[in-house]
């Protein structure tokens, strides 16, 4: 009898012990998981914010060079004969080919850095803050 009640104390110190362990393996799982979920959420809303900043940038562009067009048909406006009008047309469209290349660089380095962010943030280092 005495076998007996020692085979059974020994099989429930192994089922506890083999319990403890799978809670410990599921605890572990759900806080991987937790963390997992909390950082698709803060990814999500770092690439709204991304994609506001890149719009915003781009109205602002809109804006400025729809305010130069418009300088520039003032200054046409008062031209006093045709080849001045020529000229502010020239200056205007090699002011713009260099503002649209600018233009489009800001753009490029926004998003090469919102790229750098983001694989910093995978890797565990976190954001560079620049933007």
């Amino acid at each position: 009898m005495a076998q007996d009640d020692n085979a059974a104390s020994q099989a429930d110190a192994t089922a506890r012990e083999a319990a403890g362990a799978a809670q410990g393996t599921t605890d572990r799982m759900r806080e991987g998981m937790a963390r997992a979920g909390e950082a698709m959420r803060a990814g999500g809303q770092k690439i709204a914010e991304n994609n506001a900043q890149i719009g915003l940038k781009m109205i602002d562009q809109a804006e400025t060079n729809a305010h130069q067009a418009f300088e520039a048909m003032r200054r046409a406006a008062q031209a006093k004969d045709l080849s001045e009008v020529m000229r502010i047309q020239g200056d205007y469209l090699r002011e713009q080919g260099t503002r649209s290349m600018t233009q489009a660089r800001e753009i490029g380095e926004l998003i090469m850095q919102f790229g750098r962010d983001a694989v910093g943030t995978m890797r565990g280092q976190g954001g560079s803050g620049q933007g």
